[in-house]
């Protein structure tokens, strides 16, 4: 495996949508992931795989597979994966499930819940909260948002408060 490099896998979500005036709605464009890199002055090296660009809510099983899939065939040892807030607990989960026994990757699961494109988004922090502790942190699946990292099997989103948290009963 690369010890170095850091593969970014984007599968769409809030994170990467941009407001298309013609329709009045935000919807998938180009990805604004290089030009986050870029501003963000990140020298940690990035392998970008574009996976998907769907809305979390609308994702299929077969799409929640095929990601699992590329993040277990990833020959680097540390993937961030930009998901959907909706499902990224679910997918993540999906993950953690699937790992083979020994399996040494770091995947960290991040998303946004205010599209890079607009004013106030958290996209920026979260990708670089992701970026620092898949680098920290020791083998498995977790999730990064709002400045808490999370073991995939402990967090919720909280849909009322907008925000993710520990699932009751779990210690942190």
């Amino acid at each position: 495996m690369d010890e170095r490099t850091v593969r970014l896998i984007t599968t769409g979500g809030t994170f990467d949508k941009q407001y298309d005036a013609l329709k009045g709605e935000l919807t998938f464009r180009e990805s604004m992931i290089p030009r986050i890199l870029s501003q963000a002055r990140v020298t940690v090296p990035i392998h970008l795989d574009s996976l998907l660009a769907v809305d979390s809510l609308a994702m299929t099983e077969d799409e929640r597979m095929l990601i699992v899939r590329n993040a277990l065939s990833s020959v680097e040892r540390m993937a961030v994966i930009i998901h959907g807030t909706d499902t990224m607990v679910k997918t993540a989960r999906l993950l953690e499930e699937s790992l083979p026994e020994d399996d040494g990757h770091v995947f960290v699961f991040t998303g946004a819940m205010i599209p890079y494109s607009l004013e106030n988004s958290d996209a920026v922090f979260n990708l670089g909260c992701a970026l620092s502790s898949v680098q920290l942190l020791p083998p498995g699946v977790y999730i990064t948002m709002g400045g808490r990292i999370y073991r995939a099997d402990e967090v919720r989103k909280n849909r009322e408060k907008g925000i993710f948290e520990y699932v009751e009963g779990c210690n942190g």
